[in-house]
């Protein structure tokens, strides 16, 4: 089960070190409007896929919450069928969607999870709506 905070479910981005760091200041900055996540970590959490309007705690490396955010858009799809719209939304600075999938490719892999074309994801869309 993934953390509660403030009553909220957590949104925790990337690793909880300069990764998160940079994610979070991007969210903060409202150039980051969306996230991608492996739907085998829902099963494994055993977790719900996130809803619209559904408000969660966005946590820093040290698990405090330092925004709240709300969800805009869900999305079940797989890495494959990921769209450059979703993916550019991410604001990562990806040039396109080959640099978007590799580099999420390479990110899964280090993290011990390897993805495929077909490998289920789950796209989110979000909105800031507080700092803390």
């Amino acid at each position: 089960m993934w953390p509660r905070v403030d009553g909220m479910r957590a949104l925790e981005l990337g690793t909880p070190d300069e990764m998160r760091v940079r994610l979070n200041s991007l969210v903060l900055s409202g150039k980051k409007t969306a996230t991608t996540g492996l739907l085998a970590e829902y099963v494994e959490e055993t977790e719900g896929l996130e809803y619209v309007g559904e408000r969660l705690a966005l946590l820093d490396v040290e698990g405090r919450r330092v925004a709240t955010v709300e969800i805009t858009g869900v999305e079940l799809t797989t890495f494959a069928a990921v769209t450059w719209e979703h993916a550019a939304a991410e604001g990562e600075g990806d040039a396109d969607l080959d640099e978007w999938r590799t580099g999420h490719r390479r990110f899964w892999s280090r993290e011990g999870t390897p993805v495929e074309d077909d490998t289920p994801v789950v796209c989110l869309a979000f909105r800031v709506v507080e700092d803390a």
